[in-house]
């Protein structure tokens, strides 16, 4: 049998159309279960917040958000995807039954923690350090026969921690230094 290029581009042509006609596919939807073979992942690269050596891990966290998997990131220069114990431990930071979920409050005198809501708690915490940096803020101070302008308050003190990652802790010096505080540090320092 001989063929033509143009009967060849034909054949071809109409063989490639009937591929994408579905043969009956309500039919076929109903024939052929379909099964999810992976969970819709999603991965993020972040760091250990357990010491301030700064490991690089990469988190897998599933649909509900939960973290399903902690890999090490190979890209990262502190550890090159080496992970210790803490490190691979990391899931348990979402998932453990025993994790706080609410704050804790203990009154001046008590010896009992209670639970409190979040709204009340942030509200208290910024009427304190509202009241503290009121009553100890020093606008200026007396250098021998000089005035010199400081805008500080030393009765509050921040602590940033390894689990800050750099964009947190720009804000939290930002925030620290517009309220005048001198005493900031952090975790890895002390």
């Amino acid at each position: 049998m001989k063929v033509t290029r143009r009967e060849f581009l034909k054949l071809t042509a109409a063989a490639s159309g009937s591929l994408l006609i579905p043969a009956s596919s309500a039919k076929a939807a109903t024939e052929w279960p379909v099964f999810p073979l992976h969970k819709k992942v999603k991965e993020a690269a972040t760091i250990c917040p357990y010491c301030s050596c700064g490991c690089g891990l990469i988190i897998a966290t599933g649909p509900d958000g939960h973290i399903i998997n902690a890999e090490g990131d190979p890209d990262n220069p502190h550890n090159r995807g080496a992970l210790d114990p803490k490190s691979i431990s990391v899931r348990q930071l979402s998932q453990n039954p025993l994790r706080l979920k609410k704050p804790l409050y203990r009154a001046p005198g008590s010896d009992k923690f209670v639970e409190v809501e979040w709204d009340w708690a942030i509200t208290e915490i910024a009427k304190r350090i509202k009241a503290t940096r009121d009553a100890t803020f020093e606008r200026t101070v007396t250098v021998g026969d000089k005035t010199v302008t400081v805008n500080r308050t030393r009765a509050i003190a921040f602590l940033g921690g390894a689990a800050n990652n750099s964009e947190e802790c720009y804000l939290a010096v930002k925030l620290a230094r517009a309220l005048g505080l001198v005493y900031i540090e952090h975790q890895a320092r002390i």
